[in-house]
């Protein structure tokens, strides 16, 4: 039972994950590769649990990777399993701050009214 990654793009084609993921690469290689094994694993079930994810609350969960900063890549998942990551962050604190949630909630809507869910 696999499922498909897809990221986010807002309605001019933008894509905030896939840029941060391109920032990730340039900055921290290792980060990154342990980020895209991550990502790559989300398309198993058996990973939708920690340590390598977490539930947020209201349908948003965590792919999370702990480094030098703590990466995360925050996602959600629709009807014919596909996971849509919408939002990518580092920080060194544990808790994810209220705007980057706030940022992720916002993506996650948007998502889902221009697709009709």
């Amino acid at each position: 039972m696999e499922f498909e990654v897809v990221f986010y793009e807002t309605v001019n084609g933008h894509s905030p994950v896939k840029e941060f993921l391109l920032e990730l690469k340039a900055s921290d290689r290792d980060d990154f590769a342990a980020v895209a094994a991550g990502l790559e694993k989300l398309r198993n079930r058996q990973y939708h649990r920690e340590p390598l994810t977490k539930a947020l609350g209201d349908g948003l969960f965590e792919l999370r990777h702990v480094g030098k900063l703590n990466t995360r890549v925050l996602w959600f998942f629709v009807k014919g399993r596909r996971i849509i990551a919408v939002h990518g962050i580092r920080n060194k604190g544990q808790a994810i701050p209220a705007h980057d949630l706030d940022t992720a909630e916002k993506r996650m809507r948007d998502w889902q009214e221009r697709n009709d869910l």
